[in-house]
């Protein structure tokens, strides 16, 4: 049994979190404390294997208690945040701080049965992540001068698919990016508005331009186009110049924006011309997209299982058989460059 404690000062937040949770026959709901102060003491007593753990509650926030469980007793923390600017900005620095995940609270874009269906998947995920003590990235300096994306269309797209661990997998990646890269499509699991703080963080880290993905944006070399929350990003081609469709539509592997769909539409449109990249996460999603991809001529990379914090979906990517190369995050920048 995976124990899980809930931190959340809403009443009905920590309800319906337990609820969703009790459903599942390998999670337990060892507690729920409605604040950091009662979670310390749950935590010291009850051991959880999973901590949920909301951002702005009364007499000490979410961040400040993370830091001091990732000091004094680290464990995997899901953070819990509202679909809010100021929320989604201080959930990403927590991922910076060490929690393996973040998840929308219920309401707005996502239902309490979608919630549950993520929350569940989360806990899972989050139960098998190695914590471990943060170490900056020493090869990233001081960025070069950025090139603006240049008007004409590539021949050559890179598509990557990520989740839990995937925010800290892509800023290690994108940071070391040339200014000149190919265009870049990117599913990353996460709720809407997160998304959008996201890449304006790694906007201002990376040489390359990276935006939150919108309908008819063009895929131009030294553009990254991330994924918006809650919905499906494409590839899309009109004559030689690429460029993005953003719907909506069903959850696919309890996702939305999913890798597979991505990819599928990658295969279809780019062809022998595109990289596909397969990064940390649980689940198989971006498996069957790899497969597709790799038959419509692209080549493939998949992140190894050492440097993955869950080593989910490139495992089932890599069964497949159609992943061309499996490698480290630390060197995965180098070979997506030799290989576009």
């Amino acid at each position: 049994m995976i124990k899980v404690l809930v931190v959340d000062d809403s009443a009905i937040v920590r309800k319906i979190f337990t609820e969703q949770l009790s459903q599942a026959m390998d999670i337990e709901v060892v507690a729920a404390a409605p604040d950091p102060y009662v979670a310390r003491d749950k935590i010291l007593e009850l051991k959880p294997d999973v901590v949920t753990l909301d951002i702005e509650m009364p007499r000490m926030d979410g961040l400040t208690f993370l830091r001091k469980i990732m000091t004094h007793h680290p464990l995997p923390v899901i953070i819990v945040s509202s679909l809010t600017p100021k929320g989604s900005a201080m959930a990403l620095e927590a991922l910076d701080c060490g929690a393996v995940e973040v998840l929308a609270k219920p309401g707005g874009a996502f239902s309490v049965g979608e919630m549950g269906a993520q929350l569940v998947d989360k806990i899972r995920a989050a139960a098998r992540v190695r914590v471990v003590k943060r170490v900056p990235n020493a090869d990233v300096g001081p960025m070069a001068a950025r090139r603006g994306a240049i008007t004409q269309t590539t021949n050559k797209v890179v598509a990557i698919g990520s989740s839990t661990g995937g925010t800290e997998a892509l800023k290690d990646i994108l940071t070391r990016l040339p200014a000149d890269a190919p265009g870049i499509v990117v599913a990353q699991h996460m709720p809407a508005n997160f998304t959008k703080a996201f890449a304006d963080r790694m906007n201002g880290l990376c040489r390359v331009t990276v935006k939150e993905g919108a309908e008819n944006d063009s895929v131009v070399p030294g553009m990254c186009l991330i994924a918006p929350g809650n919905f499906h990003m494409l590839l899309r081609r009109s004559g030689a110049r690429y460029y993005v469709e953003v719907k909506t539509g069903p959850m696919v592997h309890h996702q939305r924006p999913a890798v597979d769909v991505l990819f599928k539409s990658v295969a279809k449109y780019a062809g022998a011309n595109a990289v596909g990249v397969i990064l940390t996460g649980m689940g198989s999603d971006g498996a069957e997209g790899i497969r597709v991809m790799k038959e419509a001529g692209a080549k493939t990379l998949a992140q190894d299982e050492a440097s993955c914090v869950v080593f989910g979906m490139p495992k089932e990517a890599i069964k497949t058989g159609c992943v061309d190369k499996v490698v480290s995050l630390r060197n995965m920048p180098q070979n997506i460059m030799d290989m576009v």
